[in-house]
């Protein structure tokens, strides 16, 4: 694993393809996934796709004249920064930095840098695309049935970024350019070596090890993970299904690149963001003494993991409040008692 074109991922097993085009099309297919897959040409008719194949600088044209005239935040890696947006070398800060600029000066910024052969990392990621673009989803679109997802683009140049999951479900759609991703089941986690929760890149913990380069010493279960890695390569107009939770190292392999992606929950959007629960036991529980801890461990599973009927038959059911099965009601009462209670 030397580089970014190095052999290991011909050893890696390979994301399945599935076909959208039979019965039920892509909604059944995203019903019943809980792995993920890749779709071959699934938006290869998107005028976005089109642009990219003539240039990539016909496509940032694409992009321009869709934007609207607002800034536009991105991330800017110093001379010799190759790529990889992640911790500096105290683990504290970030190689990058980041700031808003309007779209058409961050893109004359990339014309220079390929017109002098002088390309540094720029990235503009997870740019919420109503709110940037106007008509650019309604050119491009993509249909997923009675979802509502997120609509975000992903515009930079070669780069990559440390493995990490998300809670939603995703879509993403390798507009231009090429994407590599290495995917490892929601388990792997130990064998990533996760840095800080609250100090990251993009929001979500990553993997420490350099894909590129691992330190197999520092970090030797890693190995296992790999055990466990699919791979993709997705060309223009190829898209990938990355279920909740599950792990992905991305990587823009040319000089310029766009992916599109969707999110969105299986789950009612009222429901509460797991991440802020284990926030919040971390604060509350994680240092308490052993003995404590064993205590809300059983709790925790009384109430959250097992949560059999055990909790509350004993309870008149018009009584049993959120021990009930939630709803939208009850649950922005436990929403509203939390922010209370967590203001004090």
């Amino acid at each position: 694993m030397a580089d970014r074109d190095t052999p290991i991922y011909d050893r890696l097993a390979r994301v399945p393809e599935r076909d959208w085009r039979g019965a039920g099309g892509l909604d059944a297919l995203l019903d019943e996934a809980r792995e993920p897959f890749v779709l071959r040409g699934f938006v290869a008719d998107w005028p976005l796709v089109a642009a990219g194949k003539v240039s990539a600088r016909e496509a940032r044209r694409y992009l321009l004249d869709h934007a609207r005239d607002r800034a536009f935040m991105v991330s800017i890696g110093p001379p010799g920064h190759d790529g990889r947006l992640f911790y500096d070398a105290d683990g504290v800060a970030m190689n990058f930095r980041s700031g808003t600029g309007k779209l058409a000066d961050i893109f004359a910024g990339i014309d220079k840098g390929e017109a002098l052969g002088d390309i540094r990392t720029v990235y503009l990621g997870s740019i919420d695309i109503p709110a940037h673009f106007d008509g650019l989803d309604e050119a491009n679109p993509v249909d997923l049935g009675a979802r509502d997802p997120l609509k975000s683009i992903w515009i930079g140049t070669r780069t990559r970024i440390a493995a990490h999951n998300d809670y939603p479900d995703n879509l993403a759609c390798c507009a231009v350019g090429r994407r590599r991703f290495t995917l490892f089941p929601p388990d792997q986690f130990r064998n990533l070596y996760l840095g800080p929760i609250d100090n990251t890149p993009a929001g979500r913990a990553v993997s420490m090890v350099d894909f590129a380069a691992p330190d197999l010493a520092a970090y030797p279960r890693f190995v296992e993970a790999m055990a466990h890695a699919q791979t993709a390569l997705l060309d223009p107009g190829d898209a990938i299904f990355i279920p909740s939770m599950w792990w992905h190292h991305v990587e823009g392999l040319a000089d310029f690149n766009i992916l599109v992606n969707y999110w969105w929950r299986r789950a009612p959007a009222w429901l509460g963001q797991p991440q802020e629960a284990l926030n919040h036991a971390i604060l509350a529980i994680r240092d308490l003494p052993v003995e404590d801890r064993a205590i809300w461990r059983d709790l925790f599973d009384h109430y959250v993991f097992d949560a059999g009927s055990g909790v509350t038959d004993h309870i008149p059911e018009a009584a049993r409040s959120i021990l009930a099965p939630l709803t939208s009601e009850s649950a922005g009462r436990l929403r509203a008692f939390l922010l209370r209670t967590l203001s004090r």
